[in-house]
């Protein structure tokens, strides 16, 4: 149906790639929502000020200044850190045994992949997005059934996965289907940071045979068929978490 000159197999890659962020992205962002998530019903006046200062800043900077600044700023101040680091072994060691020479394991320079990078910032960014999903859903959790369970004689975890995360997950499905959908666009960022998505590849496809039309349409189809595929899933988990109420 495309011609895509000989880019289909490295475009193959690159969609496989694009998915492969989305869903270590997603799985990190619900792990820190989830966290920031109890932090801000927490009784802990410090965990629930940490957690609305993350989820405050986060959803208050644009995505793709984030990234940025996360993968440069954050490349220089590893390198910066590790740099004083080495400087400060040396002095040490030196000035406590002069006779020897003291050579630092750490390296010169260190070189964070885009594909570690972009995993991260996504999975950070939408971390925040989760907590307030999850939040809203614990929160609607009727506390009567939690105290029920205790007097059966659960203990936290039990009445965690066995009460509470059930009937959480049913009213947080629909907040986190739109922050999935959301996250899975949002990996065309990475492409900025030199990852070689299939964004990436589609730009330098595009400028070499001057057909960028075709490539960015086959992107944007990719896309729509993970959205697709993402939409069943999502229904058929909301199906299946609200059998209870039905």
């Amino acid at each position: 149906m495309f011609d895509l000159y000989g880019y289909q197999e490295i475009f193959l890659e690159g969609a496989w790639l694009t998915l492969q962020v989305a869903l270590l992205s997603l799985l990190l962002a619900i792990f820190l929502g989830l966290i920031a998530a109890l932090a801000k019903i927490s009784h802990s006046t410090i965990l629930k000020s940490l957690a609305t200062l993350y989820t405050t800043i986060i959803r208050g900077i644009p995505d793709l200044i984030l990234m940025l600044l996360i993968f440069f700023g954050g490349q220089m101040l590893i390198n910066n850190l590790s740099y004083n680091l080495n400087e400060w072994i040396n002095e040490t060691m030196t000035q406590y045994y002069p006779s020897h020479e003291w050579t630092s394991y750490l390296p010169d320079y260190i070189d964070i992949s885009p594909y570690f990078a972009g995993i991260v910032t996504i999975g950070f960014i939408f971390g925040a997005y989760m907590a307030e999903t999850f939040r809203g859903a614990i929160q609607s959790v009727d506390k009567g059934q939690l105290e029920a369970a205790t007097a059966y004689g659960m203990n936290k975890y039990k009445r965690f996965t066995r009460v509470m995360f059930p009937q959480m997950m049913r009213h947080a499905l629909p907040g986190l289907g739109n922050n999935w959908l959301v996250l899975l666009k949002t990996t065309a960022l990475v492409s900025v940071i030199g990852l070689q998505d299939m964004v990436k590849i589609a730009g330098d496809a595009s400028g070499s045979t001057q057909k960028p039309f075709t490539f960015y349409l086959v992107v944007a189809l990719v896309f729509l068929f993970y959205t697709a595929i993402s939409s069943v899933v999502l229904n058929w988990a909301e199906r299946r978490y609200s059998i209870q109420t039905r």
